[in-house]
């Protein structure tokens, strides 16, 4: 099961815990066997048509809208051809075209979306690859959002399904987010006229990057705000949902972690020996 196919079951499966409704209770509704809709929110079995998508975002009280566009992203990753998508949604697909995330969403959305792109764009390959990923964010925002709103803070809920859509899409080394793309990226290359001084500094900030990779993720995600986005501290914390405090103190560690891969002080009492036996 890939990504995106991930996206928009893991929201359903979670509403159908939360709605109080049994398989045999959906299978009367939606007309579908049990064992077909216990398949469909396994992810195993055939990849399902829209219209059974659809019947059941109905029986669940899901937005429609955002589900339709993440099974669309989800089919076309399954490699199902385009006239599949077209022939399995074309009943339901026109009332799909009517909808609107709820104000709160919408608000939220605007003050965040320029800083989910600018974190995005460190990691992934194209701008197009970038706005997907951000706008798939927000429709799987959209179809938790009661449970977002229900968190202990709506920030940092939004944040980790973010970071989560970033990184599923991400190439990995050794189980780390690669961040090499970034290091052709920074103003210190771009204003780089010689040859020689733009190759020793790819080669640095190269190993940077490999250092920061290996950072702990929150901060990780707070070392990309604020040295490669260049993100105040103030506005990370609030983007991250954390104390100004934190954001702060995960700063100064990875700093600290990141000088002593980087620039590691000789040992003083090794260095002391040395000095007697010579």
């Amino acid at each position: 099961m890939g990504s995106a196919h991930r996206a928009w079951l893991e929201p359903m499966r979670e509403n159908y815990l939360n709605s109080g409704l049994t398989l045999s209770d959906l299978s009367v509704r939606v007309c579908l066997a049990k064992s077909k809709i216990s398949e469909l929110l396994r992810g195993t079995g055939l990849y399902p048509r829209w219209e059974i998508i659809f019947s059941l975002s109905v029986e669940l009280k899901m937005p429609y809208a955002p589900l339709y566009r993440l099974w669309r992203q989800a089919a076309f990753e399954a490699h199902k051809s385009r006239e599949w998508v077209e022939r399995s949604s074309e009943r339901a697909a026109l009332t799909t075209t009517h909808a609107a995330p709820p104000l709160d969403h919408r608000a939220f959305r605007e003050l965040v979306e320029y800083d989910y792109i600018h974190y995005a764009q460190v990691f992934l390959l194209d701008a197009d690859q970038c706005d997907t990923v951000v706008s798939d964010t927000f429709d799987i925002l959209w179809l938790c959002w009661n449970e977002a709103l229900a968190s202990p803070d709506t920030r940092r809920y939004a944040w980790h399904v973010l970071r989560a859509t970033v990184m599923s899409r991400t190439p990995h080394l050794d189980g780390r987010p690669e961040l090499g793309r970034a290091a052709f990226d920074t103003v210190a290359l771009s204003s780089l006229s010689a040859d020689a001084d733009r190759m020793e500094q790819v080669a640095e900030t190269l190993e940077l990057f490999t250092a920061m990779s290996r950072l702990p993720d929150q901060q990780l995600d707070v070392m990309v705000l604020r040295r490669l986005c260049g993100v105040t501290d103030e506005d990370v914390a609030t983007l991250l949902g954390l104390p100004l405090a934190t954001v702060r103190s995960d700063e100064r560690h990875a700093v600290h972690f990141l000088e002593s891969v980087l620039c590691p002080q000789p040992d003083t009492e090794q260095t002391e020996t040395e000095g007697i036996t010579s």
